[in-house]
C-alpha cells in the first residue's frame, strides 16, 4: 500500500509544471486591459515553457507543451497550431541553451528571457500575419513582449516553490 502512495505522490508530483501551465493558459484567456491602452495579455505559457525548459524539463515533455499550445489557440481563438508551434520553438531553443543557464543567477535567466520573448513575440507576429493573410497590428504584439518580460521575475518567484514540490521525494 505505501508503495502505490509514494507512486501516487510522484506522479501527481510531476503534474505540477503541467497543471500550473494549463492554468496559466486558462488566464490568459481572460482579457487583460490597460487602461487607455490596447488589449494585452502577457505571454504567460512562454515564461512557463522557458522556466521548466531550464529547471525540471522532465516534467514538461514537448507532446504536454503541443497541447497546451492548441488548447491555448482554441481558448484565444488564434490560428489551430500556431501557439503549439512556437512554444516548441521557444522550448527547443532553451532546451539546447538548459546547461548555459542551469546554476547562473537569476539576473542571467532574466535576461535570457528578454532575448527569447522578444523572438517568440516577433514569431507570433509572423505567423499570425501569415495565417490571417494581413499585417497584424505591431502595438500589442510590443506591448505584451514588455509587458511579459517585466512580469517574468514576479511568476519565478511563484514557479521557484513549485518546481520544488515537482522534485521527487527521495526513498
Amino acid at each position: 500500500m505505501g508503495d502505490w502512495l509514494h507512486q501516487t505522490e510522484r506522479w501527481l508530483r510531476g503534474l505540477i509544471p503541467v497543471t500550473v501551465t494549463v492554468m496559466l493558459v486558462f488566464a490568459a484567456a481572460l482579457p487583460w486591459r490597460l487602461p487607455a491602452f490596447v488589449e494585452v495579455t502577457p505571454a504567460f505559457a512562454v515564461m512557463v515553457v522557458f522556466y521548466w525548459t531550464i529547471y525540471r524539463p522532465e516534467r514538461l515533455p514537448y507532446v504536454a507543451t503541443f497541447g497546451i499550445g492548441v488548447l491555448q489557440d482554441l481558448l484565444a481563438g488564434t490560428p489551430l497550431g500556431m501557439t503549439a508551434l512556437l512554444l516548441l520553438v521557444v522550448q527547443g531553443v532553451v532546451a539546447s541553451q538548459r546547461t548555459f543557464f542551469r546554476g547562473k543567477p537569476f539576473l542571467v535567466i532574466w535576461w535570457g528571457f528578454s532575448m527569447v520573448m522578444p523572438a517568440a513575440g516577433l514569431l507570433a507576429w509572423v505567423i499570425g500575419s501569415a495565417c490571417l493573410g494581413t499585417l497584424v497590428p505591431l502595438l500589442p504584439v510590443v506591448t505584451q513582449i514588455v509587458l511579459t518580460v517585466l512580469l517574468f521575475p514576479v511568476f519565478v518567484l511563484l514557479f521557484r516553490p513549485l518546481g520544488a514540490l515537482a522534485s521527487p521525494r527521495p526513498g
